[in-house]
């Protein structure tokens, strides 16, 4: 019975990122033929990488975006595991195929759509690529790797790595296509961002008040929202004396964070709330129950 329940739950997921990963890869084609490509715009990593080298050669596309991200897949095969290494070549493969075998039609020469709407698609399709467990990229693996090596940020090695291509674009084509090129990179990025996280992403609110019983009734009641008490002792105090006061925590999404603040207000206008981003949650209570 459990053996079966397993094989459910596999057949599942690999239906799921099946389905993701093939809807990525035709809206990243689809950028990349419809919008970038016949108006000699790029994106960032290794995605701008092979676009530039076929804008100022005569190699197809659809071969750069296979041999350009070739050594990234053996470096992720190293760096993150087997299972992240074949999904990213069967989408690597799927993106060059579907470059080579399906012709899409150019939808406008307009630079500012051009710009927008590649990134757009683009992105959408890289980060739907990601959540089925691949990528259509290999810059993060790239950045990642050297993160390890070097103590930097993934987030500013990416960004290095980023200026670096546009300032080859300026050069080997123009400054113009350069700068609508980096506004494509911020279309993808933005849209990538939006397609991994969703619209709810997570943030972690820490609440220390004298009210905290009621508090906590609000967020279980009318947020809906399981949360964590924990005790402790204040650390600062001019006579030496430690006052000791519960503490709430608790995950909501970003859209109710202006509900909360209005609550808190209506209950202890004083009360001293810490917010921080989560990139992503496992277990626990944190999808809406219903009252």
């Amino acid at each position: 019975m459990n053996r079966l329940k397993l094989m459910r739950t596999f057949s599942k997921l690999f239906i799921k990122d099946t389905f993701f990963i093939s809807i990525g890869i035709l809206s990243a084609a689809f950028g990349l033929e419809s919008f970038l490509l016949p108006n000699r715009f790029i994106d960032g990593g290794v995605t701008g990488i092979s676009l530039l080298i076929t804008e100022t050669t005569t190699l197809p596309l659809y071969s750069l975006i296979l041999l350009v991200n070739l050594p990234f897949l053996l470096l992720g095969l190293k760096v993150i595991g087997k299972n992240f290494a074949i999904k990213t070549t069967i989408a690597i493969l799927g993106l060059s195929l579907v470059l080579a075998l399906i012709e899409f039609p150019e939808v406008t020469q307009d630079k500012l759509l051009v710009s927008v709407f590649g990134g757009f698609f683009l992105g959408a399709g890289i980060g739907l690529s990601i959540r089925g467990g691949g990528v259509l990229d290999g810059t993060e693996i790239l950045a990642l790797y050297l993160s390890r090596r070097m103590s930097a940020k993934i987030g500013d090695i990416i960004i290095v790595i980023n200026i670096i291509i546009f300032l080859a674009a300026a050069y080997m084509l123009s400054v113009e296509s350069a700068l609508y090129s980096m506004l494509t990179y911020l279309a993808a990025s933005k849209t990538l961002d939006f397609v991994v996280d969703g619209i709810e992403e997570y943030t972690g609110v820490t609440i220390i008040s004298e009210a905290s019983e009621r508090i906590r009734k609000m967020i279980t009641h009318k947020l809906g929202r399981g949360l964590t008490i924990y005790d402790a002792r204040g650390g600062y105090s001019k006579n030496g004396v430690h006052n000791d006061y519960e503490v709430i925590y608790t995950v909501i999404t970003r859209l109710e964070i202006s509900k909360l603040n209005n609550e808190l207000k209506k209950i202890d206008p004083n009360a001293f709330v810490v917010m921080s981003s989560i990139n992503d949650t496992r277990g626990g209570m944190v999808k809406k129950r219903t009252i």
